[in-house]
């Protein structure tokens, strides 16, 4: 593997344990975009997860969940209430901790505050962020919006959001992935799923919330301003156990997406479906040491090639001792 690759594997597998898990305040604002086809649950339970074994304090403020999600310190109901009355509960909970404790502020939703019309959302949420405070929120893409008519030329609360968070989280469904890379490897239109298909009465597609696990595309920004964009796949505790057993740290750990069992099995044997290919009794395809092979290939007279454009084409040939060549014949 070249060196170069192998350092953009190790530090942004480092750089998301480090996210997940809030080490040195690493993002102040994580956004979560989610949608019918793929919830952000599963990644907010593994940030709970990893909260409550660094000893952080979680505040969870509910504006469409009815009960407690397991390992929340302080739970907000928040659904009836105004956002000024919204912060004065937010900042009771957060000013209780010591001055001293991390805390992990997380919004189910941002949809609702968006669609308030008297609510500033970027200096409602940059309120509630701190050295000690950092905010993690998910915004519903699939979830329309009742946007005020008074300013039209102002943003979307997309944009704003997107402009504002220091890393972003759009997840997807497994099973849909798979399903696209396996269509582009064969040149084949890409399937779409849910409101994409545009099909009476089709809200969610088939492979919806893949109990296998989720993808997750990073993007995140340093402080430099340099923009870092990875894809990843967080496995699902439930299914990476076998007869009951506990999942270990290295079946939990979420790894980069071109090293999951799942797509690596996609890109060996096309998803392990019939595709009704020709029956033919030799192999077409090839193995991941052909493909290396092959990119290694140095093609003879490739020099001809890199010549400027407009003086035809031409043809290197080196003379051997068997060849007869005459100058003054070659001169006529």
């Amino acid at each position: 593997m070249p060196p170069d690759l192998q350092h953009r594997r190790t530090h942004n597998l480092l750089l998301i344990s480090k996210l997940l898990s809030g080490r040195d305040n690493g993002s102040p604002f994580t956004l979560l975009l989610d949608s019918l086809e793929q919830s952000a649950r599963p990644l907010i339970r593994e940030y709970i997860r990893r909260a409550n074994v660094a000893k952080t304090r979680v505040v969870f403020v509910s504006l469409e969940t009815l009960r407690k999600p397991y390992g929340a310190d302080v739970f907000v109901q928040g659904a009836e209430l105004r956002p000024p009355d919204l912060q004065k509960e937010i900042t009771l909970a957060t000013s209780s901790s010591s001055s001293l404790s991390e805390t992990l502020l997380i919004f189910d939703t941002l949809n609702a505050l968006a669609s308030f019309q008297s609510a500033n959302l970027p200096a409602f949420l940059s309120s509630m962020i701190s050295p000690t405070t950092s905010l993690l929120a998910i915004y519903h893409l699939d979830m329309a919006l009742q946007l005020s008519h008074a300013y039209p030329y102002s943003p979307h609360p997309l944009t704003l959001l997107k402009y504002l968070a220091t890393t972003i989280f759009t997840l997807y469904s497994t099973s849909h992935v798979l399903a696209q890379r396996y269509a582009r490897d064969r040149s084949l239109a890409e399937p779409v799923f849910g409101l994409a298909e545009e099909n009476e009465g089709a809200i969610a597609g088939l492979g919806r919330n893949d109990p296998r696990g989720v993808v997750l595309e990073m993007e995140h920004r340093r402080k430099s301003g340099r923009g870092v964009r990875e894809w990843f796949f967080l496995p699902n505790p439930s299914a990476t156990s076998t007869n009951g057993a506990v999942p270990s740290k290295k079946e939990l750990a979420v790894v980069l997406l071109e090293d999951s069992p799942l797509f690596r099995r996609v890109l060996q044997d096309g998803g392990g479906e019939d595709d009704g290919a020709m029956d033919v009794t030799f192999e077409l395809g090839l193995t991941e040491k052909q493909r290396r092979d092959r990119e290694g290939i140095v093609l003879p007279y490739f020099d001809a090639q890199k010549g400027e454009g407009g003086e035809g084409g031409r043809i290197l040939y080196d003379m051997g001792e068997e060849d007869d060549f005459d100058e003054e014949e070659d001169e006529i």
